[in-house]
């Protein structure tokens, strides 16, 4: 994988506005439909996996909405500009209900006005797609290298947090979520973390730099030639410490 790219002045705002897009118009469209919103990472952003009848699949590709169907009645889609459009405009396009109540944790970010028009940098949208791509590929590897023992849970993209993570067992008793943030309360820019489950801390109290846990920056692995290698290392290297 190449080197990570600089974060854009534009990225905070583009996150934000497309975790709201995530939250209720594309995780409302699997939720309505099947009672959960867990998403997955995608290439040039997130998405829902395939749901319903129709096998429907709606995502986000950089600045694009996107709406697919693939049932036995044949493949539709339909797409649509997210800057500049309102959520009620995006809401049609992924034809969901936005009165309809929806709640994916206590952050879940407000609904808002869903007639203003929503800002959108595609080039901050490539960017979060690039880090979506990267933490990705490293929980693959990680779950690759993992004991069978380790149980590793599916990869998603969890909305209420807008993180791509797993969760998996360093030993009987300690469990760990790994994944990446876009940037949140704790740090405005995307990090990685392991995030034990117990107040365990073993080997170098160093190393667990945060209050959940461990965390990586943005900016260390942009400086990495391999960031892949990097991040697989750094939850690997966790898993490790808490097996003790």
């Amino acid at each position: 994988m190449t080197r990570l790219a600089p974060l854009p002045a534009a990225f905070p705002s583009t996150r934000d506005t497309l975790q709201r897009v995530a939250v209720h118009v594309v995780a409302r469209a699997r939720s309505q439909a099947t009672g959960r919103f867990g998403l997955r990472p995608a290439v040039g952003g997130f998405g829902t996996p395939e749901f319903g009848d129709d096998l429907v699949r709606v995502r986000v590709s950089g600045g694009l909405l996107v709406r697919e169907t693939g049932g036995p009645e044949g493949a539709t889609g339909a797409a649509a500009p997210i800057d500049g459009a309102g959520l009620a405009d995006l809401a049609g396009v992924a034809h969901v209900d936005l009165s309809a109540d929806l709640d994916v944790g206590h952050d879940t970010p407000p609904l808002g006005d869903v007639t203003s028009p929503l800002s959108v940098d595609p080039h901050a949208a490539a960017v979060l797609a690039g880090w979506y791509g990267l933490v990705a590929t490293a929980l693959d590897r990680v779950v690759e290298k993992l004991p069978g023992a380790a149980s590793p849970s599916m990869v998603q993209l969890w909305p209420e947090h807008f993180d791509v993570a797993l969760d998996a067992a360093a030993t009987a008793d300690r469990r760990a979520n790994l994944g990446g943030s876009p940037g949140d309360g704790f740090d405005d820019r995307p990090y990685a973390y392991v995030g034990p489950w117990t107040d365990d801390r073993p080997g170098d109290a160093s190393f667990w730099n945060a209050p959940f846990g461990a965390a990586l920056g943005y900016e260390y692995l942009a400086s990495s030639d391999d960031p892949v290698t990097t991040l697989t290392g750094f939850f690997l290297d966790g898993m490790e410490r808490l097996r003790g």
